[in-house]
């Protein structure tokens, strides 16, 4: 049974920057970040394989975050830039269980953590 811990989230104003952290105590995968807003369904964020040699955006936060780990510290980062009011949302991650669809596929995660609020004023 992993468990996941989100961490890192906060109030920033339209432009700032945070970085989330995901700590996983026990063995991973590939690794995924969402968020959902209220109201919206979950939507895929970033993902990182387990090398980290490969690394998947969603087209509305490519150029603005960077997902990275450290698997010696059971760590997994989200680097969020230039934020923007619409990246409001409680953010997770998660770890890739099936491979019946794509990266892209919340479906395909399991052991979701309790997430971390992100929120961004204009």
């Amino acid at each position: 049974q992993v468990q996941l811990v989100e961490s890192g989230g906060g109030l920033v104003q339209a432009g700032d920057s945070l970085r989330l952290s995901c700590a996983a105590s026990g063995s991973a995968s590939t690794m995924g970040w969402f968020r959902q807003a209220p109201g919206k369904a979950r939507e895929f964020v970033a993902a990182i394989s387990w090398s980290g040699t490969s690394t998947y955006y969603s087209d509305s936060v490519k150029g603005r975050f960077t997902v990275s780990r450290d698997n010696a510290k059971n760590l997994v980062y989200l680097q969020m830039n230039s934020l923007k009011p619409e990246d409001t949302a409680l953010y997770y991650c998660a770890i890739r269980v099936a491979y019946y669809s794509t990266i892209y596929d919340s479906g395909n995660y399991g052991s979701w953590g309790q997430g971390t609020q992100v929120t961004v004023s204009s």
